[in-house]
């Protein structure tokens, strides 16, 4: 078989240039993904790839989209979901700077449409990667080939670690990890959100959610306000 031959994107628009200008490419990579220190990859990397911002509130994947490209976040959060037929939400993980969503590898390798949702939390910034770049690497460099497959165990544990709290832990104890979780990928003890939204990311009632809110609120672990949560103690 003749091997891939790669060309430019031209569909690079005005503003990608720009930010590729003002952050340098490949010293954002070697800062966020250390592993990826090949120089000839990252020569490719900064000629290949483009770059995405949302903001905070919208999609950055949605159920059925097609995937054409691999993310590698640079910044902010997204929260990635699971829907049944009824529409009810399951929260898998969080992404943060410095991560790459499985699911999307596991779309990307497949030429699948998106199983999941990815939703922004806090404002992202990403270096997005062609399919045709992706497949390429994984059998010219090594370490493309290494961090796909960390990324993939990375997740994988994510993934059980969600299995094992729904099939054995209560929801109280569950609830208690999610908002330690939040706090922790938001970096912050004051927490936005409706008990609705925590419902649907924990896949239960918001009236259980509401009940168990107030239980910790009376045994001093968190304060509640309107659509606000502080942490106070929680283990």
């Amino acid at each position: 078989m003749s091997p891939l031959i790669l060309s430019p994107k031209n569909e690079k628009t005005k503003s990608d240039r720009y930010y590729l200008w003002e952050m340098n490419m490949i010293e954002v990579i070697k800062q966020k993904f250390p592993v990826l220190m090949e120089p000839a990859l990252l020569a490719e990397m900064e000629r290949y790839c483009t770059t995405k911002s949302i903001d905070a509130g919208q999609n950055f994947i949605e159920i059925g989209d097609e995937v054409v490209q691999m993310p590698l976040l640079l910044s902010g959060s997204l929260k990635v979901v699971r829907e049944d037929n009824e529409g009810n939400e399951l929260l898998l993980y969080y992404l943060n700077g410095g991560d790459t969503c499985a699911s999307t590898l596991s779309c990307c390798m497949d030429r699948a449409k998106s199983e999941v949702r990815a939703t922004v939390i806090e404002k992202v910034t990403s270096i997005m990667v062609p399919i045709r770049c992706m497949e390429e690497w994984m059998a010219k460099y090594s370490s493309w080939r290494s961090f796909i497959m960390l990324s993939y165990r990375i997740r994988f544990e994510e993934l059980l670690h969600t299995i094992d709290s729904i099939a054995f832990k209560k929801m109280d104890e569950r609830l208690e990890q999610y908002l330690i979780q939040l706090s922790e990928e938001k970096k912050t003890t004051l927490l936005s959100g409706t008990h609705q939204e925590i419902a649907d990311d924990l896949h239960t009632s918001r009236e259980v959610i509401s009940r168990l809110l107030k239980q910790m609120e009376k045994l001093g672990k968190i304060k509640l306000s309107r659509n606000k949560i502080e942490i106070i103690h929680l283990m």
